[in-house]
């Protein structure tokens, strides 16, 4: 499939939604991450997108499971070289940090099975959301005799601690939508019915005019970056970043609103 249709992509009232494509279970390629990578970076540039939402698409066939994702594509890594795999991975890895890292919030709409790979790509979100009854969650690379290697090790720890991590991932445990709610590594779980639009409101409230969008941002580069700092890095870090927004419109905005007791009305700059 060529990769300008491997994901998806919809621009709307200042949210960007990627849409992984690959049916039946969206498993994700060098192609597919080619697409992301590209697509991440597009939003990334463009001034009127406030929000990633990542998802995917939705079969709807009666009776058969829909995915958010299933992972990297295990007859494709069946076939290939050890090497291939190697520098697979790494470009994976490379295409989710920038989706971490990327200056705008990313929120993840899982709204099917996310599994293996797909937890990954999940866990390189800010924000989770998952639609209920949907699916399960988790990590079950051990199965395969491998470990999850695109940063599922590393973010699976740092969202539930060390020890939960582990055993989730040794005895290669899925749970469903509101266990992992429990966990800590969905933030909400919607209802079932009407969750496409559910999310889209979701969305909508970090987007101007409701919400400060850079100021989410520099609040987003704050936490990231900072939590792979020292304590005191980190507070130089913050302080700089304010530093920032007390130049910007949106601060100037929200102070004025405050003191003349109105709704503030953010524009993102």
């Amino acid at each position: 499939m060529p990769e300008s249709q491997l994901v998806r992509v919809d621009k709307s009232g200042g949210i960007a939604t990627l849409s992984l494509h690959a049916p039946p279970a969206n498993t994700y390629s060098y192609e597919m991450m080619s697409a992301l990578d590209a697509a991440i970076l597009d939003a990334r540039m463009d001034d009127d997108v406030h929000v990633i939402v990542l998802t995917g698409t939705s079969r709807g066939v009666e009776g058969k499971p829909d995915f958010f994702c299933a992972g990297a594509d295990i007859a494709m890594l069946q076939r290939v070289t050890p090497r291939y795999k190697y520098y697979f991975c790494l470009h994976a890895n490379e295409t989710l940090n920038r989706l971490e890292q990327t200056p705008k919030l990313v929120i993840a709409a899982i709204n099917g099975h996310c599994v293996g790979g797909g937890l990954e790509v999940a866990l390189a979100a800010d924000l989770r959301i998952a639609r209920r009854g949907a699916g399960k969650i988790g990590l079950p690379e051990v199965n395969l005799g491998v470990l999850p290697g695109t940063g599922g090790t590393q973010r699976l720890a740092r969202v539930v601690g060390k020890t939960k991590a582990i055993e989730l991932m040794v005895k290669a445990e899925l749970v469903d939508f509101d266990a992992a709610a429990d966990l800590g590594i969905v933030n909400e779980v919607l209802e079932n019915d009407g969750f496409d639009e559910a999310v889209r409101a979701y969305a909508a409230q970090f987007v101007p005019p409701a919400r400060a969008s850079r100021a989410v941002g520099l609040i987003k580069r704050a936490v990231q970056t900072g939590a792979e700092m020292s304590f005191e890095s980190g507070l130089a870090l913050e302080r700089e970043l304010q530093q920032q927004l007390f130049t910007s419109a949106d601060a100037k905005e929200g102070l004025a609103a405050y003191v003349e007791k109105r709704k503030a009305e953010f524009t993102g700059a």
